[in-house]
């Protein structure tokens, strides 16, 4: 019987690490983003992925590419489900997270 309580105990507290350890790491992560070509949409695939550089490059004539935050990739390179305002696709409020995102005060 002891034996049985020992471990349903550490089960508990590795639990509550994994949830501590959790709640700590999404607060201050920022949204998944990839660099896509706005002008492609296909309402069955979403947006057409393209090289990082893509979004980076701003001289005339390079490639236009725009970041697209919190999206999931799809098959066939492209991104669906996302968006292309950052502060939409972050999560704000969470469990231990405060809504300005601040880390101090």
């Amino acid at each position: 019987m002891a034996g049985n309580r020992r471990l349903r105990s550490s089960t508990v507290i590795l639990g509550g690490m994994g949830l501590l350890a959790t709640a700590l790491t999404s607060c201050g992560s920022e949204p998944d983003k990839r660099c896509v070509d706005p002008k492609s949409y296909d309402a069955a695939r979403g947006y057409r992925v393209l090289d990082a550089k893509a979004c980076k490059d701003t001289r005339p004539g390079s490639p236009a590419g725009q970041w697209y935050y919190g999206a999931s990739r799809t098959s066939g390179g492209y991104a669906g489900s996302g968006t292309f305002v950052k502060s939409q696709a972050v999560d704000r409020g969470g469990f231990g997270c405060s809504s300005s995102g601040s880390g101090g005060g």
